[in-house]
């Protein structure tokens, strides 16, 4: 893992959200982008060298929207940039963390994404990128 390429955020609302990170972060939202797959629209702010990605469902049983409606808005998962996704997932397959996807899928920012389960990462929702 080379390093940590972004923090996603769970929110309710990008409307909302949006205008409170650009003042947070003294910095404008650069890109919105759906994931039909996913079934999200993401907003993405560049704080150094790190991006932060906001995510909101855009379907009331989405993955997002059952995180919020169970956690409540906020840190989601943290992804770490990685070269070769599928050795890194071969990798920490064989260390016994557990994949939710056995091949890498397209994920936002034009990615290859993976996420490990948060049961084998002491409850912290991981995912693989690799810029495609």
């Amino acid at each position: 893992m080379q390093k940590v390429e972004h923090i996603g955020i769970a929110v309710k609302k990008l409307s909302n959200a949006i205008p409170l990170f650009e003042r947070l972060l003294n910095t404008p939202c650069y890109k919105l982008e759906q994931v039909t797959s996913e079934q999200v629209q993401t907003a993405f702010f560049l704080s150094g060298e790190t991006k932060i990605e906001l995510l909101e469902s855009m379907d009331e049983s989405g993955v997002i929207a059952k995180f919020i409606e169970k956690k409540g808005e906020g840190l989601h998962h943290i992804a770490f940039e990685v070269t070769d996704i599928e050795a890194e997932m071969n990798r920490l397959e064989k260390e016994g963390f557990v994949l939710l996807n056995t091949t890498p899928k397209k994920g936002a920012d034009n990615k290859l994404v993976c996420f490990l389960h948060p049961k084998s990462t002491n409850g912290v929702l991981i995912e693989l990128c690799q810029t495609i």
